[in-house]
């Protein structure tokens, strides 16, 4: 029997009746665009694009669709061809620009083959959100004359798009490329590890692990990995399974110990599906802040032999976080803290000391006659010039803290008046040297300080120091021959 040699028909025929949605695209077009731009200059294609919005309708206009399937046109709900390419406008629109950016940078850079997440829009106007793999076809790297792009749509949850696809082949497809770092383990051995446990009489499972620390290392040495995809070795920095499974004990460390008990605390009390913000490590050693699905699969309840963890990297969300934590106690421009954190750590001293605490009312001089006559940019430059000097003057549990427009204060836990001044001083030390270094307008700042004792009213001391700032000011203005203008 001769061997079946597919035919071109047979190929456009697969194409027709692939269950998801597949452009054939032409992006010759758009490769002689940017090989223009590299020639007029343009290294950086995203600045670029954010410069001037209206260059991705010029990239936009130079990808041509030659092909789509029938998926294609049931998904955006149109009846041909030549209506949904005449209809493209409705289709790609509003929050699809931010990725197709995404997507122009990395044909810039180079790559052949990627990924992204985007939002199309169907004729009837429901809105889509789709995964988008672009691959430029083999033969034509030089050229982009044929791309072929598929879209998912993932507008359902995951659950129903497994139920959609029957085939093992396509199972195993979507585990290996899935967006999210997908890992397949033997828990059997834990499990009896805990039913040994529970034989032993223990009921407080808790207590018995602060007891006996060592039994979560065991449990986690215990662990069989059965299967990883591609985005797991992508998120540890590992160029294969071998590799990332030969070093496990430099991805589950420090921390994770103390995850793994609260995981091992729940199994113990049967909850077999949990989820849970975890820290593994890098490869390269660097933290991974993980969003962390667990489950034991159907079928497996009763050994705990199959496995499936979901892992979502939110190191990004986790440094967003922290850097809205930072703004919420510190100043932008000048990196001191901030007048909210000041009356927080204000009111704490008030009601637990330590006593004595200092004060130092602080007032930038000038400000305001540098905003007129040199513009605020100059400003904003003497006011970072002053958190740098009070920054430099005070450490913890000092606070050195900008409360308004040019004024700043510091507060002194435990300090007297003799420790206020001695700070005072080194302050304006810091100012002289900071007069060095910069040239032009110099640094000035009127102090006034003030001591409070335990039981005497915090305004009170408030009021005195920032008395003694103004009288300070009045004589700056005086010596300068200066109309007092803040």
């Amino acid at each position: 029997m001769q061997p079946y040699v597919s035919s071109g028909a047979d190929f456009e025929h697969m194409f027709n009746l692939a269950p998801v949605s597949l452009w054939l695209e032409d992006y010759s077009a758009l490769k002689a665009l940017f090989q223009r731009w590299r020639e007029e200059g343009v290294d950086d294609l995203e600045a670029y694009l954010r410069a001037d919005p209206s260059l991705l309708a010029q990239c936009s206009a130079a990808l041509r669709v030659l092909q789509v399937n029938q998926r294609t046109l049931d998904l955006f709900a149109a009846p041909d061809q030549a209506t949904l390419v005449a209809q493209l406008g409705q289709i790609f629109r509003d929050d699809m620009h931010h990725s197709l950016v995404r997507e122009l940078v990395q044909l810039w850079e180079g790559r052949l083959e990627y990924s992204n997440e985007s939002v199309n829009y169907a004729l009837d106007g429901r809105r889509l959100d789709v995964r988008v793999n672009v691959r430029v076809l083999p033969g034509h790297e030089e050229d982009w004359s044929r791309v072929l792009v598929s879209l998912e749509d993932i507008t359902r949850q995951m659950q129903d798009a497994l139920q959609l696809r029957r085939s093992e082949q396509y199972a195993r497809g979507l585990f290996e490329y899935s967006p999210v770092s997908l890992w397949v383990e033997d828990f059997s051995t834990i499990k009896m590890l805990l039913d040994g446990v529970r034989a032993q009489g223990i009921a407080d499972f808790k207590t018995f692990l602060k007891v006996h620390p060592e039994f979560v290392s065991r449990c986690m040495q215990e662990i069989r990995v059965i299967d990883v995809n591609q985005q797991t070795l992508e998120m540890f920095g590992a160029r294969s399974k071998d590799h990332l499974l030969n070093n496990l004990s430099q991805v589950f460390r420090g921390e994770m110990a103390e995850s793994f008990a609260e995981q091992l605390q729940d199994l113990w009390e049967g909850k077999t599906v949990q989820q849970r913000e975890v820290t593994n490590y890098s490869l390269s050693g660097d933290a991974v802040h993980i969003h962390m699905q667990f489950s034991v699969l159907g079928g497996h309840q009763d050994d705990w032999s199959l496995v499936l963890l979901s892992l979502v990297d939110i190191t990004a969300r986790k440094k967003a976080e922290a850097y809205l934590e930072y703004l919420g106690k510190h100043d932008v421009l000048t990196q001191l803290r901030n007048r909210a954190f000041y009356a927080e750590e204000l009111n704490r001293l008030t009601r637990k000391g330590p006593w004595p605490f200092a004060v130092i009312a602080i007032d930038l001089n000038g400000l305001k006659a540098i905003n007129d006559e040199q513009g605020h940019a100059a400003g904003d430059a003497m006011l970072r010039r002053a958190g740098e000097v009070l920054a430099k003057a005070v450490d913890a549990p000092a606070c050195a803290a900008r409360v308004g427009g040019d004024e700043f204060a510091v507060l002194l836990p435990g300090a007297d008046e003799r420790g206020a001044a001695a700070i005072r001083d080194r302050i304006q030390s810091l100012v002289e040297l900071n007069n060095q270094f910069y040239s032009g307008q110099p640094l000035g700042l009127a102090m006034g300080i003030a001591c409070c004792q335990s039981g005497e009213a915090v305004e009170s001391a408030l009021h005195k120091a920032d008395q003694a700032m103004y009288e300070e000011k009045k004589r700056y203005y005086h010596q300068q021959g200066l109309e007092r203008r803040r």
